[in-house]
């Protein structure tokens, strides 16, 4: 083996460890910011952050939406 294909490998195991590490963080992000933000469900918005990452990403913008959406208090009726 040589020089090169020493610096390929490591390389290849940079570049892998990094894309591990930035699903982990796009997976992770959702619902650590429904949970600083006092989100009313932020296991509910974790677990669709990982499950619309895991499944393909299409989903993954609007629990990030939904994460910063906070459910109006509910308001008792004038008398």
């Amino acid at each position: 083996m040589s020089a090169i294909d020493v610096f390929a490998w490591i390389v290849l195991f940079v570049l892998f460890a990094s894309l591990i590490a930035v699903f982990v963080a796009l997976g992770m992000m959702p619902g650590h910011i429904a949970r600083k933000r006092g989100h009313p469900w932020p296991e509910a918005v974790t677990v669709g952050s990982w499950a619309t990452l895991i499944c393909g990403f299409v989903f993954w913008p609007l629990v990030l939406i939904w994460a910063y959406v906070d459910v109006p208090v509910r308001r008792e009726p004038a008398r």
